[in-house]
């Protein structure tokens, strides 16, 4: 079995994350996560909040606190709000631990020692009215390649090529709609076209395996057409360091919050390996070519992970066309697939916090299971085109499908089992259509499984409750509740039933953690089918201030395969699993948005 990365995007921290975020790089990365770790496979999952940049300091400036409050206390609420979505990372961090600020020092260090930074006189941004910096993704203009008005400063998501703000036709700042003023200044380039060679023979070998998105393995090659050198570093006071001497003495000089935040996957590697007592653990995912890694994101951030990401990478152990070698950290591995979902909106609109089309995360599970937001995202969400949150349609696959399916199966099969027997009952000999039903479950492990590996969760939800579709109707055929006078028939109807529902309860689990639980629970279980993350208190490890982080243990996850039930398990008269829902709020959430 394989050691498995799933580097999941950084959250950025100047507020709480909304549906939208997670729905690309939350649900997704856990359902894999955990069916990884179901199926065997040595998975290490990490990330954190995104602490630095800008934005910040604007967010921070608007609530009346310093960055680093600003900081604590939306890194609480991201942690919190993804625990309570079920995400088992094995460290959710932050970006500004010492220990991270350490890391990032060490890559940059290796990149400028192998000669791919460039210091260059360029131009830089800054707001008439405040004369802060605006970062480049704060100017939005007209795109003096493809003519697109609505262009960021750093790209341009029309056509895909890299910009500068002052190639911008129009500028305009996107915090007040002012014009930025442009004044000269020193900052150090990553040499992308020094790399541009390597960076192409990666992208191929993946484009090759046939395994990455086509959207995905498209732009992040197109994006190579048009490689030139990228400034790493910014005039800000938040942030990390430039760890070189006429450099780290300036405070209004750091590192790109971009070059800062995609080291985060190796810092909290790192971290965990620390935390655990083995400070070299974390080499098994990062220095054997044998492991795999995969990074999960929305489509605003391939280019961090497809190009700035791998260039580093590629610089820190000397791959480019200037060689080089690596320094402690050793040669590092590329991504192996860099996996993008698209966006979602809602009601059909983008989201917006100012316009209050909006929904965080938090609102949504204080009012609605974990679950059938999960479960939305699978079945619905923007996993290789944009789509739409509809509240109509959230009730809809809620009721119609969690509720009445699932749900249903569930509970009947509970209900008929502790009515007639108390217990699991035993099995007697097996008709055609018994054997049938269970082919159908057992067979769902391969299928599902197959397409959760392969980042198709929007089928493999579909091939789950298809099969919950069979066993249903083979529930409605055998017509258990008319069996009066065949009390062994009707053990073995319902044996068949309450396997099948134990298998099913397993493939659907990287999907329905809480579900599966309960579902144990209710089947005379421990309700231990799907581990839960917690969140800890911690001390810096480098003697930084305490903060929260995400772990948990997961190795008690059940494996991926058929289970059978034990015969004389006691079984109790059910209470629902799902929430049914109201059409009634429909109307009561849009209303919210008004």
């Amino acid at each position: 079995m394989s050691k498995v990365l799933s580097a999941v995007a950084w959250p950025y921290a100047n507020g709480p994350r909304h549906i939208g975020h997670v729905a690309g790089f939350g649900v997704p990365s856990d359902v894999f996560s955990r069916y990884m770790r179901m199926a065997g496979h040595d998975v290490l999952m990490v990330s954190g909040s995104d602490e630095h940049g800008t934005p910040i300091l604007i967010a921070a400036d608007e609530a009346g606190l310093t960055p680093q409050e600003l900081a604590d206390r939306n890194h609480r609420i991201i942690a919190e709000d993804l625990a309570s979505l079920g995400c088992t990372y094995d460290l959710y961090t932050r970006t500004t631990t010492r220990n991270h600020h350490a890391v990032v020092q060490e890559l940059f260090l290796g990149v400028y020692e192998n000669g791919y930074f460039v210091e260059q006189t360029t131009y830089g941004a800054i707001s008439p009215s405040t004369g802060r910096t605006l970062p480049d993704r704060y100017i939005e203009g007209t795109c003096p390649i493809c003519g697109y008005d609505g262009a960021r400063g750093d790209q341009c998501d029309n056509c895909g090529n890299q910009l500068d703000p002052a190639d911008l036709k129009n500028p305009r700042s996107k915090i007040n709609g002012e014009t930025p003023e442009f004044i000269e200044t020193q900052h150090f380039f990553l040499d992308l076209p020094a790399l541009a060679d390597a960076l192409k023979e990666w992208l191929d070998e993946r484009e090759a395996t046939g395994l990455w998105r086509p959207n995905v393995i498209r732009f992040s090659q197109n994006i190579l057409k048009e490689i030139r050198p990228r400034a790493m570093t910014r005039d800000i006071d938040w942030g990390i360091a430039v760890p070189l001497d006429g450099w780290r003495e300036q405070p209004t000089k750091k590192l790109y919050v971009w070059f800062d935040a995609v080291v985060g996957y190796l810092s909290a590697s790192i971290e965990w390996a620390r935390r655990t007592g083995d400070d070299d653990a974390w080499r098994q995912w990062w220095n054997d070519p044998e492991a795999l890694s995969y990074y999960f994101m929305g489509k605003d951030n391939i280019t961090f992970h497809s190009q700035i990401w791998p260039a580093e990478l590629l610089a820190y152990s000397g791959k480019g066309s200037l060689g080089g070698k690596p320094r402690e950290y050793g040669e590092l591995n590329l991504p192996t697939e860099v996996v993008s979902s698209e966006f979602l909106t809602m009601e059909g609109r983008k989201f917006s916090s100012s316009k209050k089309v909006v929904i965080y995360v938090r609102d949504l599970l204080s009012r609605y299971q974990a679950d059938a937001f999960r479960y939305f995202v699978a079945s619905a969400g923007p996993e290789s085109q944009d789509s739409d949150f509809t509240w109509s349609e959230f009730v809809r696959r809620t009721n119609d499908e969690l509720v009445a399916g699932w749900g249903n199966l569930v509970n009947r099969t509970a209900n008929l089992i502790a009515k007639n027997f108390g217990e699991i009952p035993p099995l007697g000999d097996l008709t055609p259509e018994d054997e049938a039903v269970l082919a159908t479950a057992e067979a769902a492990f391969g299928v599902v499984g197959d397409l959760i590996g392969r980042h198709r969760q929007k089928q493999a939800i579909g091939e789950a409750m298809r099969a919950v579709g069979e066993v249903n109707k083979y529930v409605s055929d055998t017509e258990p509740w008319k069996i009066k006078d065949d009390p062994t028939r009707l053990g073995t109807v319902l044996h068949v039933v309450a396997q099948c529902v134990a298998d099913l309860n397993i493939v659907l689990a990287p999907f329905l953690p809480f579900a599966a639980n309960q579902v144990d629970l209710a089947f005379g279980g421990r309700g231990e089918i799907a581990p839960m993350p917690r969140i800890d208190e911690v001390d810096d490890l480098d003697g930084g201030a305490p903060y929260p982080i995400i772990t948990g243990d997961y190795a008690s996850a059940v494996t991926w395969q058929r289970h059978p039930i034990a015969v004389g398990t006691p079984v109790a008269k059910p209470t629902p699993i799902f929430t049914k829902l109201d059409p009634s709020i429909v109307d009561e959430e849009l209303a919210r948005l008004a």
